[in-house]
């Protein structure tokens, strides 16, 4: 805003001088009035006396050629003073509007890069809860995971041989008795209280279960359902997270 005003202030100082020298020029004595005065001066000193004769005997002043081309000179200065300071009043005020236009720029350019900061704020914000919740579902992801790797059954390479010989017993036999020795075996240790064999024991039903033929595996299941339908539930289930070793 201050280089305006210089601008300003320098287009006034310079319009106040060319009115000055414009006020100077036209209210300056004419050169006639000079010229006569010799001749006045002249006459004077000789005592010579003016013709009387009428007006049109009187020979009017002439100009010397070089005051002729002074007041050309002077004519023709003036002029281009005058030109150049409309040149400089258009220069000026183009420089005005430029600046004004560049002004605007910087305005508008300001107000898109203060829209272009909100809006990146915005999709920082919108990235920082992303992250949480993303670290939430991780979180999430990693305990289902657990809980998972707890539920699971997992069958030993050295163990197969042996539970594969046992599901082919209990093939061979009677499904309701079947049924009922993996019952015990599943709910012994519970009624006993000791839950960590509780578990254990249910785990080794589920596994000759699993490697039971699938006929048989339906009828000691059927008759388990007739008895401990929860149970017969359950061993279904755990039947899904049975994982052989590799």
């Amino acid at each position: 805003m201050n280089k305006k005003v210089i601008i300003i202030a320098a287009v006034v100082g310079l319009a106040s001088f060319a009115g000055a020298f414009a006020t100077g020029w036209f209210t300056r004595p004419p050169a006639t009035a000079g010229a006569a005065e010799p001749n006045q001066t002249a006459s004077a000193s000789t005592g010579a006396v003016a013709p009387t004769g009428p007006r049109s005997q009187i020979t009017p002043p002439t100009l010397s050629p070089a005051m002729a081309a002074s007041t050309d000179q002077a004519a023709a200065a003036r002029s281009m003073t005058e030109e150049q300071l409309k040149e400089l009043i258009v220069e000026v005020r183009e420089k005005i509007q430029d600046y004004d236009r560049k002004l605007k720029e910087v305005e508008t350019e300001k107000q898109r890069l203060q829209i272009a900061q909100q809006t990146l704020k915005k999709d920082i914000e919108t990235l920082n809860n992303l992250r949480v919740d993303l670290a939430a579902s991780v979180a999430d992801v990693k305990s289902e995971r657990e809980m998972l790797l707890k539920t699971r059954v997992e069958v030993a390479t050295t163990e197969k041989a042996n539970l594969t010989a046992i599901a082919a017993a209990y093939d061979k036999m009677d499904p309701t008795g079947a049924s009922q020795i993996l019952t015990n075996m599943a709910t012994g240790a519970t009624k006993n209280g000791n839950t960590v064999a509780a578990a254990a024991n249910l785990d080794d039903a589920v596994k000759i279960l699993f490697f039971m033929q699938d006929r048989t595996k339906a009828k000691v299941l059927a008759e388990m359902a007739n008895e401990e339908p929860a149970l017969a539930a359950l061993l279904s289930q755990k039947l899904k997270q049975v994982q052989e070793g590799k």
